[in-house]
């Protein structure tokens, strides 16, 4: 179960947590990252200045990329994460 929620980051850094009674007790893994406004139809114009100064157009395949990226972030498709980067490294290295 992935649950996520946007919150606003005070001054001191102090957060309390209120988590919902359908997420079991126990040992969980909170994961902090910066809020992405996330445009749907991948309008790159005006955000990147590097971008708009070489007319820059993605391809098919960084398109694809992005979206399985934004799928990831909003828990559609599940994403692995890693302990260590030797953890990573190993997973990469397999054949499967």
């Amino acid at each position: 179960m992935n649950v996520t929620q946007t919150v606003e980051v005070p001054v001191n850094h102090r957060l309390t947590i209120d988590v919902p009674f359908e997420v079991l007790a126990g040992r969980v893994t909170l994961i902090f990252a910066p809020a992405a406004d996330i445009d749907d139809d991948l309008n790159f114009e005006g955000k990147c200045p590097i971008c708009a100064a070489h007319d820059y157009i993605p391809n098919a395949e960084t398109i694809a990329a992005i979206e399985e990226g934004r799928a990831m972030m909003r828990g559609e498709i599940s994403s692995k994460l890693y302990n260590s980067l030797e953890e990573m490294l190993v997973d990469l290295d397999s054949d499967d």
